[in-house]
């Protein structure tokens, strides 16, 4: 078998494209398996510019290597063999995204919504580093055997770069070959496949005037993947205290308090201010309208009892004269006859 720089063992051939193949070769340093890209030039170049070719993607391999994200394909270095370079990267088990909608057909929305938040995540992980990427499609986005989406096919110079709107339009093209064929199972009040497709419309418009940026689009994503709900809006001012409902007492008729007919039975108030001066805010009325003309019923009753029981004990310490007619004390003076102190005898 071939041997690349002395070090590199090729195995079998993993993919072919545009701009060379991609094969599984063995480190024979530390006995490791990674992924060999060949870096070639297209046929009809002519020969005296393949060498400043080779040149340029070389500086762009390495240029590569500064990426450090998860969902980004490792760049360990560059081989050169015979003038040519060759891109040494991490070896990522699974199938392409181009092969898995081939044998399987569209991913379900929440999928296809996490496989494209991960994808922009690389996408701004390698912008950030210098090295945007050409154009992501299926055959560029690897489903690893361990559960990550990795992107692969950087290295584009940056005079090639399509800037941030034209990368987010991929995206959206890639969203649309990933889950546009697949009706929604869902309800449609959690509508996961009509959301995507929403923001695949919004991706594929220009709006100059509210465009979408890279974070809204991968907050977004996140959010269909994970089944998140949208941020509330927020709701206009109500006017009135806010009720809640309280369990009646024994015994408790259908009246509103106070009485009427055809009311709730027994609020509790929450968070209401009080309705008497110098009342702290929200603070709960603890009497009723109906308890307080019991109590105030009462008070007068008992001021009556008390009234009455005074007027009779002030009758009964009245001193020297008795009872007269009817009950009622005589205070007359004694007529003919009497004797001064005695009783009066009533007259016929």
């Amino acid at each position: 078998m071939t041997v690349i720089a002395g070090r590199y063992r090729l195995l079998d051939v993993l993919a072919e494209g545009a701009t060379g193949s991609v094969w599984r070769a063995l480190d024979e340093t530390d006995r490791h398996e990674v992924a060999l890209k060949e870096l070639g030039a297209p046929e009809g170049l002519p020969a005296d510019e393949v060498p400043l070719l080779y040149a340029r993607r070389e500086r762009e391999a390495r240029a590569a290597a500064r990426i450090s994200h998860p969902a980004a394909v490792r760049v360990l270095g560059v081989a050169t063999e015979d003038g040519r370079p060759w891109a040494v990267m991490e070896l990522v088990r699974g199938l392409s995204l181009a092969e898995t909608l081939e044998a399987a057909g569209p991913l379900p929305p929440r999928e296809a919504a996490r496989v494209g938040a991960e994808v922009l995540a690389g996408l701004r992980a390698a912008r950030e580093a210098g090295v945007p990427h050409r154009e992501v499609d299926p055959e560029h986005v690897l489903l690893a055997n361990d559960g990550r989406i990795v992107v692969t096919g950087f290295g584009t110079a940056p005079e090639d770069d399509p800037g941030p709107a034209a990368e987010l339009r991929a995206l959206g093209r890639l969203l649309d070959a990933t889950a546009s064929a697949r009706p929604s199972p869902l309800p449609a009040k959690d509508d996961r496949a009509g959301e995507l497709r929403a923001l695949v419309g919004r991706l594929s418009e220009e709006d100059p005037e509210h465009p979408l940026t890279a974070d809204q689009v991968e907050r977004e994503l996140r959010r269909v993947a994970t089944g998140g709900a949208r941020p509330a809006r927020p709701e206009p001012n109500r006017p009135g205290p806010s009720e809640v409902p309280a369990e009646p007492s024994a015994g408790a008729s259908g009246t509103r308090e106070g009485g009427e007919p055809g009311g709730r039975i027994g609020t509790t108030r929450v968070n209401t201010p009080a309705e008497g001066p110098g009342s702290a805010p929200g603070t709960p009325r603890s009497t009723s309208p109906r308890r307080t003309r019991v109590l105030l019923a009462g008070l007068i009753g008992a001021l009556l009892i008390a009234g009455a029981l005074a007027y009779h004990l002030v009758r009964d310490d009245e001193g020297g004269a008795g009872p007269g007619p009817g009950g009622v004390t005589s205070t007359a003076p004694a007529g003919p006859g009497a004797t001064d102190g005695g009783p009066v005898t009533p007259r016929s």
